[in-house]
């Protein structure tokens, strides 16, 4: 039973490691050092939302060595590859799922009238709270990703 604590703990450890930030603070490596054009505006609007949180191979991988383990170890005799193949397929669904819940964020969605004249929307992580009227940067970078930032 000490192979299936294990593994859990794996699992748990992956799990949490795939977590990643949509915040206005938190950088992924390959945005760092990359030049970010520079706009001003006003809020218009603060939206609460949900930020779906990501399904990897690693939940899947892990729930399913998890419901494998624990099916054999569930069944004696000439039933445990069945019963490890069934809590190998049912861990993968439920790893799945436990990395989508675990990674999941409380986003805002802000939509600012720039100075220019255009009205844009940017969802980002709920790690800053924007108020309508506030004068905010908006930071856009490589592929349309998008930042807004107090001044």
């Amino acid at each position: 039973m000490s192979r299936v604590l294990f593994a859990a703990l794996l699992a748990a450890f992956m799990v949490a490691g795939c977590a990643s930030s949509a915040s206005s603070k938190v950088y992924p490596r390959h945005q760092a050092q990359r030049a970010w054009t520079v706009e001003y505006g006003k809020v218009a609007g603060v939206d609460a939302v949900t930020i779906e949180g990501e399904r990897t191979y690693l939940g899947r991988v892990g729930g399913g060595y998890i419901g494998y383990e624990v099916g054999r170890a569930a069944v004696d005799g000439s039933g445990r590859g069945v019963a490890g193949a069934v809590g190998a397929v049912a861990g993968a669904v439920a790893g799945g799922a436990i990395e989508e819940r675990v990674t999941r964020q409380d986003g805002l969605q802000i939509t600012i009238d720039l100075d220019k004249g255009s009205t844009i929307a940017v969802v980002q992580a709920d790690d800053q709270q924007f108020q309508v009227g506030e004068h905010v940067k908006v930071l856009r970078g490589h592929r349309g990703a998008a930042r807004v930032a107090k001044i």
